[in-house]
């Protein structure tokens, strides 16, 4: 325990000049023996220039994804080098947690918020609430349609997107039974009316990947149409493409990058066009968590760089939030994998850069 601790406290100290200038770090929301983890976090510019930040809060001594969670928040005034006090934007309203806060912005000015509420691991389903006074209230959770009901039906938080014609994309992963059958598969939802009525495509698999097609991520490309990335255990990630605003899939094909059984999360560099991706560049391991950048929408990747890479912590569940000229990262920081024995310890990092540094500049 004494070893921990200290970890810990090591992560949340910033020491001047040991980083380069204009990044800056710190354990946001760390783990105790009552709070054993906290993870998937999301970050949203509200109008007035404050952030929110929302995440999973398992507020007991277990840590494990049947365990119970709420969706925990804070602000930040000063573009996030510091938060105010925690506050709880979701109850937890399932049977056993809430999780996977997402935030998107609109673009009629309304904050979409998508949670996913679990009951058992044979019924998980998403719910969408939505705020049109810049997050102040939101609309009481309702469920999203979903096929086949009930179902273990979950996705990963700063997922969904909205399409320059105004289509939001939700990509999920599912299996019936998780108890009967954990292999997962993907599928994404759309919806025309800001969230009010859903539809969805057909299933999506890998067939080379023992745990199926996992935690999948959509993205916009330039030529109109949708990126699709897929988390597997074959040692590499794969995607497919949608030419009909995410309605129908290619096969997916294996991506150019090494990964281990683990998600990653892409995102467009608002200066530069460029697409970033985080991810673990590891065959087996969470750790590196690494940074690339691709300008040929996301068939290569170039200016690999690790974000995170102390070889004591694992790293994963990423989000990306661009301010300008800089970029906000949070993802879980735990221990190495030979020390979860000792139980699931996982706090919440942040880290800001700028964007430079994506490209080797700082």
């Amino acid at each position: 325990m004494i070893r921990r601790r200290v970890l810990w406290v090591v992560l949340s100290v910033i020491v001047a000049g040991a980083r380069p200038a204009g990044v800056f770090e710190f354990v946001a929301a760390p783990a105790r023996p009552d709070n054993q983890r906290n993870s998937e976090g999301d970050i949203l510019e509200l109008k007035d220039g404050r952030l929110l930040l929302a995440w999973t809060d398992f507020y007991s001594r277990e840590g494990s994804d049947w365990a119970p969670s709420r969706i925990s928040a804070m602000l930040s005034k000063d573009r996030g080098r510091t938060w105010g006090a925690k506050f709880t934007l979701q109850e937890n309203i399932g049977g056993m947690n809430v999780m996977e806060a997402d935030l998107l912005r609109l673009q009629s000015g309304r904050i979409l918020f998508i949670f996913a509420r679990k009951n058992s691991e044979a019924d998980c389903r998403p719910m969408v609430r939505l705020s049109s006074d810049d997050g102040k209230t939101f609309t009481p959770p309702k469920a999203m349609p979903i096929e086949p009901y009930p179902s273990y039906t979950g996705f990963n938080h700063d997922r969904a997107i909205q399409l320059r014609s105004g289509r939001i994309l939700l990509p999920v992963f599912f299996t019936k039974d998780y108890r009967v059958n954990p292999r997962i598969v993907t599928r994404v939802y759309w919806s025309d009316d800001e969230g009010a009525t859903w539809n969805h495509g057909p299933v999506v698999d890998v067939e080379a990947s023992k745990v199926g097609a996992d935690e999948p991520g959509v993205i916009e490309l330039k030529d109109g149409r949708v990126l699709l990335w897929i988390r597997t255990s074959t040692g590499r990630p794969y995607f497919a493409w949608s030419k009909d605003r995410g309605e129908t899939w290619t096969v997916p094909e294996p991506m150019s990058v090494q990964a281990p059984n683990a998600p990653q999360s892409i995102k467009r560099i608002p200066s530069t066009g460029d697409l970033l991706m985080v991810w673990n560049n590891s065959p087996r391991n969470r750790s590196p968590l690494t940074t690339g950048v691709s300008s040929d929408e996301g068939r290569t990747w170039t200016h690999v760089r690790n974000l995170d890479e102390d070889a004591a912590h694992t790293y994963a569940y990423t989000s990306i939030l661009f301010l300008g000229d800089r970029v906000v990262f949070t993802y879980y920081a735990g221990p190495a994998a030979g020390e979860r024995a000792n139980g699931p310890v996982w706090s919440l990092k942040l880290k800001s850069v700028p964007v430079g540094w994506l490209y080797g500049k700082q």
